[in-house]
């Protein structure tokens, strides 16, 4: 039998839908008209694909043409990832009935009094004590630099690593140190997480209000925002603890920090807070005991900033 559309009012919308499903190691097709998943174990589990928030399928998935369309016809997102969800390599339909929040982040980003107040509210975000009225946006990303690599010396004294700057390059992977190494992991799992709830919200990845180069700008926007409370301590952690680390230990330490501080639970919320047409900021960032970051030295004066990128962009998995 063939899977039949559902009627677009019996569909639930994504608010009152179940959790995300992950699935690897096993086959997903269509059969007696619906979705069923058959584990690499032998079990057949029929799926409600039409009341699940998303399908995310992991390593030794495959899926056949018609459980796609079925996803499709059901509206419900399928996203590809790598193992426990830690690498994000594509989507396919997101979960919203319209594209309210496409066209409001797009006409956001093209007003530069919107986009301004929103790269301000994101550097608010991160370092609450100090005041960003009327900084461009050339003057936060110079300010950020600074503060950056205050933070950065100072997880290195606290995990007793010689801090000598944040430098690699992805065609040269091996000669980097220990440390930049397990960083460029974290921040490139982060950036997979960050992609997949972008995706879903319906935002546009390739529109960012404080970066502006490459195919992903909002997605290094997003990861911005938690990356003092993840990517960085669990990489400074990584390398303290095994030198040696190809990126595993890295990323199972920003697994641990992800789920502790909750970074999936709050940035939907976050997002929401900031894509907002009137009076749009996020909420005060987590405090220290959550985030476990410091803040750094006061912001230096406007004058003196230099036009610094925030971070680097998306390393060698």
């Amino acid at each position: 039998m063939i899977f039949e559309r559902p009627p677009v009012e019996t569909l639930a919308p994504a608010k009152d839908r179940w959790t995300p499903l992950y699935l690897e190691h096993g086959r997903l097709e269509v059969d007696d008209s619906s979705v069923k998943w058959i584990g690499s174990d032998g079990m057949i589990t029929r799926l409600p694909v039409a009341t699940v928030s998303a399908l995310i399928l992991g390593p030794g998935t495959t899926i056949t043409h018609a459980a796609v369309k079925a996803c499709a016809d059901s509206n419900t997102p399928l996203l590809w990832m790598g193992e426990e969800g830690m690498r994000f390599y594509a989507a396919g339909l997101t979960p919203t009935h319209d594209n309210t929040r496409a066209r409001l982040h797009a006409r956001l980003w093209a007003s530069r009094r919107d986009r301004e107040r929103i790269a301000r509210a994101m550097f608010r975000f991160r370092f609450s004590d100090v005041e960003v009225g009327g900084s461009t946006i050339q003057q936060l990303r110079g300010a950020e630099g600074k503060r950056v690599k205050v933070e950065y010396a100072r997880l290195g004294r606290v995990h007793g690593i010689e801090w000598r700057g944040r430098s690699y390059d992805p065609k040269k992977w091996d000669r980097a140190d220990p440390v930049n190494r397990a960083l460029s992991a974290a921040n490139a799992s982060l950036y997979a997480l960050c992609a997949a709830v972008v995706k879903t919200m319906g935002l546009l990845p390739e529109l960012g209000f404080v970066h502006d180069a490459g195919t992903l700008p909002f997605i290094y926007d997003v990861a911005d925002l938690y990356k003092h409370e993840t990517s960085w301590p669990a990489g400074f952690e990584a390398a303290a603890r095994d030198p040696e680390d190809d990126g595993r230990l890295a990323r199972t330490l920003l697994k641990q920090r992800v789920e502790s501080t909750r970074m999936l639970q709050r940035m939907p919320r976050d997002l929401e807070t900031l894509i907002a047409e009137e009076g749009g900021s996020l909420p005060a960032r987590p405090t220290r005991e959550t985030a476990d970051f410091a803040p750094a030295a006061p912001m230096p004066a406007a004058a003196d900033d230099e036009n610094l990128p925030s971070e680097d962009p998306p390393a060698q998995p």
